[in-house]
């Protein structure tokens, strides 16, 4: 039987790639397609602007139809009421929304008590690597390696620095022995000498870069630069498809891409 899956922020540039692809395979049914409050097509069949057949179904602003796990890539408020209604519900959550506050963080956590959730601000296969690799490659290094993190988004992502950005940089941190809370984001002015142990983070904003990140680490007379770089956004629409097949049927518990990708 297919998997009911329900999308969060359908007609967003997320969410029309993961309701595109589940559309197209057969593992997944679309049981429910959900926008925010006054978006202009709720009551609408979505099919047509998702470039599909009609489905038979209204756009809704809350999760409504059984669903056996809902993807959300919407806005932080609205990852806040799909929990809530995931919850309520006993439906797997896969939050790829970025930007969340701690807020939105505890009442994930809250859920995870009760339903299986994932939660990850980059479903791609290679971050997921790199946030494995990056602590033992900075411990590598050796101490004085200086760690930078730069980001490169399109001039809509409303966050900064991204959620990747600082996934990547705290697992590098960890390696070397500090942590985000010696973080600096861009200099300006005369900051002067850079400090042991600081972490720089900096965040570009231009065109339609769907997203760039190097992480630079820097020791005496040699510099490590990795490089992970999105060219589609089927990448995070084929992980989190991924994410919401491995997460149906697990028992509560907060997860990540790397638990989907690992043995």
């Amino acid at each position: 039987m297919p998997i009911r899956l329900a999308v969060s922020g359908a007609l967003g540039r997320m969410g029309r790639r993961v309701a595109a692809l589940a559309a197209a395979d057969p593992a997944f049914s679309l049981a429910d397609l959900i926008e925010h409050d006054g978006h202009p097509d709720l009551g609408k069949d979505p099919g047509p602007a998702l470039g599909l057949p009609l489905l038979g179904r209204p756009l809704r602003a809350a999760l409504a139809d059984p669903a056996d796990v809902l993807v959300d890539f919407s806005a932080p408020e609205g990852t806040l009421r799909r929990i809530a209604e995931c919850r309520a519900r006993r439906v797997a959550l896969v939050v790829g929304t970025t930007g969340l506050d701690a807020s939105v963080r505890e009442a994930l956590a809250a859920a995870a008590r009760e339903i299986p959730c994932l939660a990850s601000p980059n479903m791609a296969p290679g971050v997921a690597a790199l946030r494995r690799f990056l602590p033992g490659l900075a411990r590598g290094l050796g101490p004085g390696t200086e760690l930078e993190v730069v980001e490169i988004h399109h001039h809509g992502k409303a966050d900064a620095p991204s959620g990747t950005a600082l996934a990547l940089a705290e697992a590098a941190a960890a390696g070397l022995g500090t942590d985000l809370g010696r973080a600096v984001h861009g200099r300006s002015g005369r900051p002067g000498p850079r400090p042991p142990g600081e972490v720089g983070l900096h965040s570009v904003r231009g065109g339609d870069v769907i997203g760039e990140h190097r992480v630079l680490l820097f020791g005496a007379g040699e510099t490590v630069e990795i490089v992970h770089r999105v060219e589609s956004r089927d990448v995070f629409a084929r992980g989190a498809l991924r994410a919401a097949r491995w997460l149906v049927g697990r028992s509560p518990g907060l997860y990540e891409v790397s638990d989907v990708a690992g043995p």
